[in-house]
């Protein structure tokens, strides 16, 4: 008898997919998958064993009938199970533990890795499915001796060698699961598969269109010192390119070509130890897609970048195409650009759509860039997934920034960093000197740190009679601020004003700055400071941690092209939030007169930051014991942990899409034709606002609920959207129209 295990509407069974080849099919899959880190024998096995339970008379009943065809199988009611039976067979024939490894794989191929047992998973958990062979045990005699009859692996060397099991089990569940859809999907969708499998750019002929569009960059470059430099890091990055992997660190100063050079190393290093793609971690939105079209912009590139993360728009054939999209679900493309948020959720995530791409990180290139802005909370857990890669993935990572965190195993200042790397290889020479070299700005402090009202900060910045940059910590005291000063002279920037307006928001600063006379003011809040491209002769900076001052004053004089340095003034807000007290406190102390000439140094943020987590402590460092919930003995509990590892706490926020450029038909279009595609362009147009806030919205009639669409909300009122200031919540408007109600 012939064993199915998918099927085609409307074609006859021997047109179907036999369930021997899809088995074989996804197990070769899978071991290729798993080459780079030495998990051959178990992903082979596990492709070969995750649809066992497809020759059971239930399944083959069941899809028979459900295309139209007689089938006189005996067979229990109900919906058959069919992702255990390969767990429960693995039981029988393995040791105790290995066993459980192929349980986590094969009977999460559709559900996603479950808790080992927990009492908020009950049934969901993986130990109660396997105390039940008993559903399983009527197939085994159907199953052929070439599918069933498989030794016992032995150890993976990564895991006598000392890589982490539950991280070895969730890059393995990577390989199964990408093989599995793979497999599927080009038996169901040739079209689909064709188009996935079209060439890429090579990373050796991308390194050669490098190379020409560099040469021609510094051919045309003016002769201002910060180019020479960056010439210089440049160099020095080609150079380090061809030293062994192991964990690099870029640290030049901002404005130093930190992008390109960063680049430049990638593409030489993947040549030189043959790794198979690279990937930058960015982690903000707005430096993505700077980084992104910086680098399509490179002749040949055009087509080689792949931007994966929530504002890319499905009609810019520019940065999205139907292929791209293919390759985001698997990051099968020479260069990934994405979020920190996409990457360590992913290395965290126990759900298959998550966790497909995670076998395509190993043996590549790994940029995190301003590395300084990986989260506390999740420091620890984020640092051991880097060492794991780097240590028994064949990941080579790059901690790019100008304000380096520690994060080796450090014991400065009694706090040792466990989960640190054992060593960071500098890629430029003389950091120090670098930034002596690239100095372009002074530092002052306003009214001696003191607390200074909004009328005198305004008042400060007027006086200075030049364009000026002004970052303040909270979105309120960013409009508060901005309206004591002349409106036609200043822009306002937060995240109260959507994705789309920003962007256009940034281009409008960019244009004035180029040809604007008068003088420009910014009141932004953070979101302007890591790697967004703006030069200002003067900027302002409320008073924050020290690498949030150090990211504000790399917008100052960034080009190096003021006959005398920038300047970089740090005052306290009458009003400073309590969540900067602790970072801001212990930077006050370097902006004292006898340390603030070297505030910017390496060696200055090597000695801040090993206070820093010295006071924020090991506990806080892994604040929701991610650690501990995938150390336990192959008690693994990844789902908690997926659901606990979020770098983004959004508890008490709900996205509300609001009434900007396309955003209304869009919405239309959601309602008229259930276009649930047109989600990902609304990204554009969606804020995060608190849900007592939206809950007020819709009470009085100022938002709707889309009935569709349950949880998705659209500010009807447009009254509540300001050209200038983005949202603002009704009790903080002085007055707004009611007649702009636009549904």
């Amino acid at each position: 008898m012939l064993h199915y295990a998918h099927s085609k509407e409307g074609s006859p069974p021997e047109e179907w997919h036999l369930l021997e080849d899809h088995l074989q099919d996804v197990a070769k899959r899978a071991s290729d998958f798993s080459i780079p880190f030495g998990g051959q024998d178990w992903a082979h096995l596990a492709g070969l064993w995750h649809d066992l339970g497809k020759y059971s008379n239930e399944f083959q009943k069941m899809i028979l009938e459900a295309n139209g065809f007689e089938c006189h199988l005996e067979a229990k009611p109900g919906r058959p199970i069919h992702s255990e039976a390969g767990g429960h067979w693995a039981i029988q024939n393995f040791h105790e533990n290995f066993a459980r490894v192929f349980c986590w794989l094969i009977m999460g191929h559709h559900t996603g890795l479950a808790d080992y047992s927990s009492a908020d998973s009950g049934a969901k958990a993986l130990e109660p499915k396997m105390r039940k062979p008993e559903r399983s045990s009527a197939i085994w005699n159907k199953v052929p001796a070439t599918i069933k009859d498989q030794p016992e692996p032995a150890l993976p060397k990564r895991l006598q060698e000392g890589a982490d099991p539950s991280f070895f089990i969730r890059m393995l569940f990577s390989c199964l699961v990408d093989a599995d859809f793979l497999d599927t999907e080009a038996f169901m969708d040739a079209g689909r598969k064709n188009l996935r499998n079209g060439e890429w750019s090579k990373l050796d002929d991308l390194l050669v269109f490098f190379d020409q569009h560099m040469d021609n960059m510094c051919r045309g470059a003016s002769p201002l010192p910060v180019n020479k430099i960056r010439a210089e890091v440049l160099a020095q990055c080609r150079r380090a390119a061809e030293e062994k992997p192991t964990t690099f660190a870029l640290t030049v100063p901002t404005g130093g070509g930190k992008t390109l050079a960063s680049l430049a190393f990638a593409l030489r290093h993947a040549k030189r130890w043959n790794k198979s793609r690279i990937i930058y971690v960015i982690p903000f939105t707005s430096i993505i897609e700077q980084t992104a079209e910086v680098f399509r912009n490179i002749p040949g590139f055009e087509k080689a970048v792949l931007e994966h993360h929530c504002n890319v728009s499905l009609d810019d054939e520019s940065k999205e195409t139907r292929r791209s999209r293919l390759a985001s679900e698997n990051w099968d493309a020479p260069i990934v650009v994405t979020t920190s948020v996409q990457f360590f959720e992913s290395l965290h995530a126990c759900k298959t759509s998550r966790c497909r791409k995670l076998h395509n990180i190993a043996n590549s290139v790994v940029i995190f860039d301003e590395a300084q802005c990986l989260p506390p909370d999740f420091l620890r857990p984020c640092i051991f997934a880097i060492r794991e890669l780097q240590r028994h993935y064949g990941v080579t990572p790059v901690l790019c920034t100008a304000t380096q965190p520690v994060l080796t195993k450090t014991e400065s200042f009694d706090f040792k960093f466990k989960e640190g790397f054992d060593s960071v290889t500098e890629i430029i020479s003389h950091p120090t000197s670098l930034f002596d070299r690239l100095k372009r700005v002074r530092v002052a402090v306003l009214n001696e740190l003191r607390p200074v009202s909004y009328e005198a900060i305004a008042e400060a910045i007027r006086s200075e009679n030049k364009s000026v940059l002004c970052i303040v910590n909270k979105k309120d005291e960013c409009r508060t601020l901005a309206q004591r000063l002349p409106e036609e002279q200043t822009i306002h920037l937060s995240t109260q004003m959507c994705a789309q307006h920003r962007i256009e928001t940034f281009k409008a600063i960019r244009k004035r700055l180029n040809t604007d006379i008068e003088p420009l003011f910014v009141i932004s809040t953070s979101l302007v400071e890591a790697g967004v491209d703006l030069d200002f002769p003067v900027v302002y900076r409320a008073l924050a941690g020290l690498d949030s001052i150090a990211q504000a004053a790399g917008r100052c004089n960034r080009e190096g092209k003021l006959p005398a340095l920038g300047k970089t003034v740090i005052f306290v807000p009458e009003n400073q939030p309590n969540y900067v007290q602790t970072a801001a406190s212990l930077a006050r102390s370097y902006l004292r007169e006898d340390r603030i000439e070297h505030i910017f140094l390496p060696t200055t943020f090597k000695s801040y930051f090993g206070e820093r987590f010295f006071l924020l402590g090991e506990k806080v460092l892994d604040k929701k014991d991610i650690l501990g919930l995938l150390g336990n003995n192959l008690e693994f509990r990844f789902r908690t942990a997926a659901q606990k590892f979020q770098l983004i706490n959004d508890d008490g926020q709900l996205s509300l899409i609001v009434p900007v450029g396309e955003a209304p038909k869009l919405v239309d279009a959601l309602l008229d034709w259930n276009a649930r595609s047109l989600f990902r362009q609304l990204q554009r147009y969606t804020i995060s606002i608190p849900k007592k806030i939206m809950w007020q919205l819709l009470d009085e009639g100022h938002a709707c609920e889309l009935t569709e669409y349950p949880g998705t909300y659209f500010l009807t009122n447009k009254g509540l959207y300001d050209d200038r200031f983005g949202f603002i919540p009704p009790d903080e408007l002085d007055a707004y129209d009611p007649e702009s109600n636009i549904i």
